[in-house]
């Protein structure tokens, strides 16, 4: 077999996206995203008899001096369960890194573990036989975490909408549903931006990571994301606005027919007293509680407000969730529900099998304290299938400069 140094964009694509392991990380594109994070693309691979059998996008980060270090993000593309190819691919890549001083190759493939159910709970296949060959052919495995602590998430939840939509609904969670049920009550605007709402989406960005507690990366960096992916139709924007006039309107109109309702319940022929009492009751705690919703709304200083945004990624038969943020204010509104609901059907009508919500806990049922459980009963109640991959391994090139970088980088990490 005859290892590619630079594999042409067209031959890349053609392989990696028509193949089982496909995933936009491992798209020539994303190595044009990545370049805005110091990364240097390489995109190397095996042919046998003329034809690809394997691929990698390997992201060059320099270290120190002329060493580097390569990561291949979500694995690299090929079929798994030919040890021989995995064998010659991970020989040839381990020259082609001693070339390039590269101390090692990080990799995290898109491979589930096993099968779980939505509490955690192994039912069935297994890869662990895959994760002791890696590591017999000498990649380091950083172990089952449970936490945020790789370059991907570990744990995900994947919808699969390949049947009908009645079925993808019946699978939601009744708390969702009872939501989704009411449909867009609040008169919110939902529609696809460009890169000129990138700033609309960004404020959201801001306020979720204050709230949460999160890094946030530049504006630029999302720019460059969205715009490179979008020119290959691989990524939409998804914005819900609320004009505040409007959403004042449908509280008065709401309040005007609850108190309708009241009114009504004092017709001589409604005999159950006990009853209709407790029914008024029920209809003036509404009211109560539309009328406080009515004061916060008229206490905003605002024409619009961007209540949630995400940036999806499309690719071979899938739609990523990555990057989202929703507003402090309106948060009872349920805009983030309109939001993914919508990015849903949308898949679902252009043809795509599966919606990954790209990330979650590693805890199955988080405690109602850890600040994960409300993302995760969020993504949780969409239906989809609780998913933990192998986990992240890290193949050792240059053996005494890895270890003096690995005990080197916490003490660099702690004093930044």
């Amino acid at each position: 077999m005859n290892f590619i140094e630079n594999i042409d964009e067209f031959e890349y694509e053609e392989f990696v996206k028509n193949n089982d392991k496909s995933h936009f990380m491992q798209s020539y594109y994303w190595g044009e995203v990545m370049k805005y994070k110091n990364f240097k693309p390489h995109y190397v691979g095996l042919k046998e008899n003329g034809k690809i059998v394997a691929t990698a996008l390997l992201l060059k980060k320099k270290l120190i001096g002329k060493y580097c270090y390569f990561y291949c993000p979500r694995g690299y593309i090929l079929d798994y369960q030919n040890k021989s190819l995995i064998k010659i691919f991970t020989d040839k890549l381990k020259k082609y890194a001693k070339k390039n001083k590269c101390l090692f190759i990080k990799i995290d493939p898109d491979i589930k573990l096993h099968d779980l159910d939505s509490d955690g709970n192994i039912i069935g296949n297994d890869n662990y036989q895959l994760v002791e060959y890696l590591k017999k052919l000498g990649y380091n495995h950083t172990g089952f975490n449970t936490n945020f602590v790789n370059e991907q998430p570990r744990f995900t939840f994947r919808l699969s909408i390949n049947k009908s939509f009645d079925d993808i609904y019946s699978n939601i969670h009744p708390t969702t549903k009872k939501i989704l049920n009411k449909g867009n009550q609040y008169n919110l605007n939902l529609y696809k931006g460009n890169i000129n709402d990138i700033p609309k989406f960004y404020e959201t960005m801001i306020e979720t990571a204050q709230r949460e507690n999160l890094k946030l990366t530049s504006i630029k960096y999302y720019e460059t994301f969205y715009s490179v992916l979008n020119k290959k139709n691989m990524s939409d924007l998804y914005i819900v606005e609320v004009n505040i006039n409007d959403l004042i309107n449908v509280y008065n109109e709401k309040i005007n027919k609850v108190s309708t309702e009241i009114n009504e319940l004092d017709n001589p022929k409604y005999k159950n007293k006990d009853k209709i009492l407790n029914i008024k009751n029920d209809l003036t705690k509404q009211i109560e509680k539309l009328k406080e919703e009515l004061n916060n709304t008229k206490n905003i200083n605002q024409e619009k407000i961007t209540l949630s945004s995400i940036i999806t990624v499309k690719y071979d038969n899938k739609v990523w969730t990555i990057h989202g943020g929703n507003s402090n204010l309106l948060r009872e509104l349920n805009s983030n529900y309109l939001l993914y609901y919508s990015i849903i059907k949308d898949a679902y009508e252009a043809k795509y099998e599966i919606v990954d919500f790209f990330g979650t806990s590693g805890i199955a049922n988080p405690d109602k304290n850890d600040p994960i459980f409300g993302i995760h009963s969020f993504k949780k109640r969409f239906g989809g299938e609780y998913t933990e991959f192998i986990g992240e391994f890290n193949l050792i090139i240059n053996k005494t400069l890895y270890y003096v970088y690995k005990t080197l980088l916490p003490i660099y990490r702690k004093f930044k």
